[in-house]
């Protein structure tokens, strides 16, 4: 299932004239699981695009992947690929998608960079503030547009309200509340292996290495792949990156802090898990940023979302409906038009990318925004792990005066892998 496909070097930020009209950025996509398929399906629905290529370790949803995409497009011309590196030599790729576990990311993020393509990447960027902060560095030395699949960002809602906290009809913002609650079906997949199961050969059609990538060699567990991977720290970090990546990156926004993040860390979790899993199943963490607002939130919020709180009222956004609630109902009801700070709207998230890489404007999840965003989840994660408070530099991107914790940015890597 291999293909030649057409090449494109085009740079970031480029004139729409560098894509013809009614020219189709061709696209591929590593990591063909339910996210991958769904992500691929999102880009075959636009006219602007059109998915070319995938590539996936376990040829069961590689197969089933590139038969979605013959069918959306009626004809057989995407390829399948069971490595990222022989599809990113291939000619003819103007994008990728990455939508593999979370510590795929980074390698695969900065391989595209380097290749010249533009990167739509699932968040949270990475599974380690490292990892983020390499990633962000390729992305900028190739001059390539990346796009975090934080796709609450692109809703109208979402925006709006944050529009009216950065516009002061809140008044003046001083705490944002963070809604965490853990996914039942989370739980339930969690507390089914408190005790390590006993490890079981990789079917055939996994190869199993390549998916642990640079992680320690482990034995295969059913419960890693095809299952709950992200409550294992080597491949994620539970809830806290991952509906986090969701309700702190709009808080972020709401803050105005997309390039930067709080100075002030303290973050509690339990419930953690000493079988097959090791993240904390239930946490709570206040942060404080620079400004002086607070950010808390924790497990034992609901329903999921994050409120704004000012001196002269409060706003609450929904995370997935997208639905708001407000001290007042005139703050649901104001004119966008009006306002001075305007954040824009985009028909979807997917399309915010092809308008970043077609015409030349920002992307509303930019590298940069998504490594803050990451960068904010994963200091909590780390002020977890050491269990005491930790002062942070936005701007060294350090903790300060703790080599403890620096220690915890980037995970060592197992051969052949690694960011330089």
């Amino acid at each position: 299932m291999k293909a030649m496909l057409a090449a494109s070097t085009a740079p970031a930020w480029i004139p729409s004239a560098a894509f013809g009209a009614n020219e189709r950025l061709a696209l591929a996509v590593v990591g063909t699981g339910g996210r991958g398929r769904h992500l691929a399906r999102q880009f075959a629905k636009l006219d602007e695009a059109r998915v070319v290529a995938a590539c996936d370790v376990d040829a069961r949803a590689l197969t089933t992947c590139v038969t979605e995409m013959h069918k959306a497009y009626g004809d057989a011309a995407c390829a399948g690929y069971a490595d990222f590196r022989e599809m990113l030599v291939r000619p003819g790729i103007d994008g990728v998608i990455i939508a593999t576990p979370d510590h795929w990311h980074a390698l695969v993020g900065i391989a595209a960079a380097r290749a010249g393509k533009h990167i739509f990447c699932e968040k949270p960027l990475a599974n380690s503030i490292g990892e983020s902060r390499a990633l962000r560095d390729a992305v900028r030395r190739a001059g390539v547009v990346l796009q975090t699949g934080s796709c609450e960002r692109s809703r109208d809602s979402a925006r709006y309200c944050c529009e009216v906290v950065r516009n002061g009809y809140i008044g003046q913002l001083h705490t944002m509340f963070i809604h965490l609650p853990t996914d039942q079906g989370h739980h339930d997949q969690v507390r089914r292996h408190t005790v390590l199961p006993a490890a079981e050969t990789p079917p055939i059609e996994l190869n199993y290495d390549m998916w642990l990538g640079h992680t320690p060699k482990i034995p295969y567990y059913p419960g890693l792949h095809p299952g709950s991977w992200r409550f294992n720290l080597s491949f994620g970090c539970g809830e806290m990156s991952d509906r986090g990546a969701h309700v702190i990156d709009l808080a972020q926004l709401g803050n105005n802090s997309d390039g930067s993040g709080p100075v002030k860390v303290s973050a509690r979790g339990w419930d953690d898990q000493h079988g097959l899993y090791n993240t904390p199943m239930a946490f709570e963490f206040e942060n404080i940023y620079a400004n002086g607002v607070k950010m808390i939130g924790g497990t034992t919020r609901s329903p999921r979302g994050v409120r704004f709180e000012g001196d002269e009222g409060w706003i609450f956004l929904r995370i997935h409906e997208g639905t708001l609630e407000a001290s007042d109902e005139k703050l649901l009801k104001l004119d966008p038009a009006t306002f001075k700070v305007q954040l824009g709207r985009t028909r979807s998230h997917e399309q915010n990318f092809i308008d970043a890489v077609k015409r030349g404007v920002r992307p509303f999840a930019d590298v940069e925004i998504g490594h803050r965003s990451c960068t904010a989840c994963l200091v909590n994660m780390i002020s977890m792990r050491l269990g005491r408070p930790l002062t942070w530099d936005p701007l060294k991107e350090r903790f300060v005066n703790d080599a403890e914790a620096n220690r915890l940015m980037t995970p060592k890597m197992r051969a052949p892998w690694s960011l330089s």
